[in-house]
């Protein structure tokens, strides 16, 4: 097995050399290469590289490699191989053209739900350890509340320190976020982190309270309490904020504009903050919350079987088509209101419904010696179980059209019981098996059962509708 500094530099030869690249970042599971000319690609060689899981072209050509590798590659190719950070601007002004007029080819709602995508990847890691760390500050509580394990000081202090380490991040989660959307809008960050900071500052409920808005017999219904609008109301802070900044820094003589500029700028952007964008806001979070508990959090078992059926069924197109960066927001929102996020283990089962399928696919070609599906198949096949869908949908599943399909419609199967269980996970991230310390401890269970039902409702599914010969000659 190649190193990572090896698989670097090969991937950097068959892309065609550090000349051809414009940039380098990374997502959750590939590195992400902005290339010049994509005909000096040696695509077929790519794909077939050792440690190389799948292959996607869009404005990027992006190598899945597995969580954790797609990090490290990124920082080899920005670090040792002297390869351009994406968020920086690079001295190519022809490339920077190219980048932009990209850009701008996009739809407005592709561009603003990669927008998003753009504001949240980079805290995927946080969510995920901030997640599990909390998952087992409440495992060790409920364990000592049924007088399984001792209510000691050594399990306190375990107990409270996963607490702390979790709310480090999730507490504070507004912050991140307001950061983050300032690197993507172009203001500056540390006057983002201050937006998303009076977001959830205990001032706010007093200035409610002056402006009789506050409801203090039911604080949540208020039209302005704190955190209202959650993390919509601090993107949108945010994005007004960056507009007002080059404003004023436009305005200001340059020898006051350390001073003047943030306090203009924060002063008009926290006002519009708290007065309008929050209670704006919250009414729309508000009634996404409203939607999403008839649709997801239903107490009706046949409106949560037939919602977890549709939902599971239809991610992957949705990831297709790349819609599912607009999920993202709505697993924030119901980990603010509701501390958990039930659509993320719904959605999981799509991956495991690829599962089900490729073994399907796999017996079926075993039986007409088709030897380059199965070689693909059991390369693909462990990525998949643990999360990492790529390899199977573009490698399998995706090219021969219909498994895809049947794929899905075996998944649901799976989202329909996680729903139906009504199993919560603590944050979200990769889906698969690896995604069981995530949940909830009192859903594990049943989370490890639907993955176990979407791989057999693939497999069924698959059978049934893909015949031996479709198998034959791919």
């Amino acid at each position: 097995m190649a190193t990572n500094q090896e698989l670097a530099r090969k991937i950097l030869q068959l892309v065609g050399g550090k000349d051809n690249i414009h940039s380098a970042t990374n997502c959750m599971t590939r590195l992400r290469l902005r290339i010049k000319d994509t005909s000096k690609v040696k695509m077929k060689e790519l794909k077939e590289t050792e440690g190389v899981l799948g292959i996607v072209e869009s404005d990027t050509l992006q190598v899945v490699v597995g969580p954790g590798k797609a990090k490290k590659l990124a920082d080899i190719f920005v670090e040792e191989l002297g390869i351009t950070q994406d968020s920086a601007v690079s001295d190519d002004w022809q490339g920077n053209k190219q980048a932009i007029k990209s850009k701008q080819k996009k739809g407005p709602l592709k561009a603003g739900l990669e927008t998003i995508a753009g504001i949240f990847i980079p805290l995927i890691p946080a969510i995920i350890a901030a997640g599990i760390f909390n998952g087992f500050a409440s495992l060790i509580s409920t364990l000592q509340g049924n007088g399984n394990l001792p209510v000691t000081g050594t399990w306190n202090f375990i107990q409270l320190m996963f607490s702390l380490i979790g709310a480090s991040f999730l507490g504070y989660f507004a912050i991140y976020t307001g950061v983050n959307a300032a690197k993507r809008f172009g203001a500056t960050e540390a006057l983002g982190g201050m937006i998303g900071a009076i977001s959830i500052g205990a001032q706010i409920n007093e200035i409610s309270e002056l402006f009789g808005l506050f409801n203090a017999e039911v604080p949540l219904n208020s039209i302005l309490t704190t955190g209202k609008g959650g993390i919509i109301g601090v993107i949108l802070g945010v994005y007004l904020l960056s507009k007002i900044e080059k404003v004023v820094r436009k305005s200001v003589p340059d020898v006051l504009d350390l001073i003047v500029t943030p306090v203009v700028t924060l002063l008009i952007t926290g006002l519009a903050l708290v007065l309008v964008i929050m209670p704006v806001s919250g009414f729309l979070s508000d009634g996404l919350v409203s939607v999403l508990s008839v649709i997801i959090n239903s107490d009706n078992t046949i409106v949560s079987v037939i919602s977890g059926y549709v939902l599971s069924a239809l991610f992957l197109p949705m990831v297709l088509l790349g819609l599912h960066h607009g999920l993202i927001p709505i697993y924030a929102i119901q980990l603010e209101s509701m501390g958990g996020v039930s659509l993320f283990p719904v959605l999981a089962m799509a991956g495991a419904g690829q599962v089900g399928a490729a073994i399907a696919i796999y017996l079926k070609a075993k039986r007409v010696k088709n030897q380059r599906m199965q070689s693909v198949i059991t390369g693909a096949l462990p990525a998949g179980i643990l999360g990492i869908g790529e390899p199977l949908i573009y490698g399998v599943t995706l090219p021969l059209g219909k498994p895809f399909i049947t794929a899905g419609l075996g998944a649901g199967f799976g989202g329909a019981y996680v729903m139906a269980t009504k199993v919560m996970a603590t944050a979200w991230g990769p889906s698969g098996l690896v995604a069981l310390p995530l949940m909830q401890p009192g859903t594990m269970l049943n989370y490890f059962l639907g993955i176990i039902i979407a791989y057999v409702g693939g497999f069924i599914m698959t059978n049934l509708f893909i015949k031996s010969s479709d198998i034959a000659n791919v």
